[in-house]
Parts: C-alpha cells; structure tokens; sequence
C-alpha cells in the first residue's frame, strides 16, 4: 500500500474554510481514482469527492458548490479546500487512492491515509 498522509484539519466556526492536503509518498505518474472519504461519529464512511484520471471530479451533493479537490503531481499531492463549512461537515476526512502510480512503486487496489479531524463549531 502506498503511504497517504493527510494533513490540514483543525477545529473553524461554521462559515469557515479549511484546506486538506493528501501526500503520497513519491510524484504522481497516474492513478484510477484519488479522492476523499469522511467519516462522521455513529456513521459509516460516505463518498465527499473523487478526481478519475481523465481528470473529471465528482461531488458529493452535500458538498458541491463548496467544496473544491485539486492535485499537484509533481508533489504528488490532493487538496480539498473547503468553505462554508457546517456543523454537519464535522468529521474525520480520510485520503483515498484507487490503483496508484508513483515515482516510488505502483500500488494497485484501494489505499487510505490515517484520516485527519475536521471539526466545524456552530
């Protein structure tokens, strides 16, 4: 499994904006799907948003028109820059990536990052 670590959460006041990055370990050469997961206490994991590797995005319909995914290959790095975020967007935001090449290795399947608290006070 290739390294995925996030960084970028923290604790905003609903209205705010937080930024999350997703290094891999190595530049991107390409990938299937990188994008990012959330899970919110009590709940299962739920889809927010994907890059597929046409370079199309899908949202999320509770984030669209708020949230915003972008990708640096050269850092081998995903963002999501959140704004306006609520309460409900109160969650652990995990990394994803679906068949994953790197300057390091290719790693096919499902790889994840530890997760990063994301905590929005009304």
């Amino acid at each position: 499994q290739v390294l995925l670590v996030e960084s970028g959460g923290g604790l905003v006041q609903a209205g705010g904006s937080l930024r999350l990055s997703c290094a891999a370990s190595g530049s991107i050469i390409s990938f299937n799907t990188m994008g990012w997961y959330r899970q919110a206490p009590g709940k299962s994991r739920e889809f927010v948003v994907r890059i597929i590797s046409g370079g199309s995005t899908n949202y999320a319909d509770s984030v669209k028109g708020r949230f915003t995914i972008s990708r640096d290959n050269a850092k081998g790095t995903v963002y999501l820059q959140m704004n306006s975020l609520q309460p409900e967007d109160t969650a652990v935001y995990y990394c994803n990536a679906r068949d994953l090449y790197t300057s390091r290795g290719y790693y096919t399947g499902d790889s994840w990052g530890q997760g990063t608290q994301v905590t929005v006070s009304s």
